[in-house]
């Protein structure tokens, strides 16, 4: 057996942000999520939008079963670890790992991924309804070092300005949107991100 590849209960993360808001509130604020998977073939165009390296190490906040940060470590050579609150799919994730090869690269941890320790990741991946990803913002702005970088599949982050968009049609004819962000410096007043505009009454 690996070294690393022990599975120990309890332990819990989707090493790909491959999890789903739903519109249901866990306490005053938070939206519940769900576990949906990102398309396989979509994981590695959300690496290279981020332009993931071997210097990276690459967050999956509801990583579910891990394809996003163990793709990251395997295929892209980085680190990574995936934060979910399902034990089962941190374990599904661990021993996916493991079968990679990527165990000693990548951590699993079962954590709400609104309390998660981001400061270390370079690059943060979301898949996330919209409610989730504005209540996550405040904190990766402020938490993230200044050049991490933030990709989402399908939702943005409504006023603030994504640095690059990417949208695709698939074989099946099914339309994929994701965004890409870049923490400014600190001294960056907020209002030079965000662009009221992009959401006038009316629009989504």
């Amino acid at each position: 057996m690996r070294r690393g590849c022990v599975s120990v209960e309890g332990s819990v993360h989707r090493t790909e942000h491959v999890v789903r808001i739903r519109a249901t509130r866990v306490g005053s604020r938070r939206p519940k999520v769900r576990f949906d998977p990102t398309p396989h073939g979509l994981v590695g165009p959300l690496l290279e939008l981020a332009e993931v390296g071997p210097d990276d190490v690459v967050y999956d906040l509801g990583c579910g079963d891990g394809r996003i940060v163990i793709a990251a470590a395997r295929d892209y050579g980085a680190r990574g670890v995936g934060i979910d609150i399902d034990p089962i799919l941190i374990d599904q994730a661990r021993r996916a790992a493991c079968d990679a090869g990527v165990a000693d690269r990548v951590e699993f941890l079962q954590q709400d991924l609104y309390e998660a320790d981001v400061r270390p990741a370079s690059v943060v991946v979301l898949f996330l309804l919209p409610e989730a990803n504005l209540l996550l913002r405040p904190r990766l702005l402020s938490e993230l070092e200044p050049g991490a970088r933030i990709v989402s599949y399908i939702h943005d982050m409504r006023e603030w300005r994504p640095e690059r968009t990417r949208h695709f049609v698939d074989r099946k004819g099914w339309h994929h949107r994701m965004f890409l962000w870049v923490v400014p410096p600190r001294s960056t007043p907020v209002s030079d991100l965000l662009d009221p505009s992009r959401y006038r009454e009316g629009r989504a």
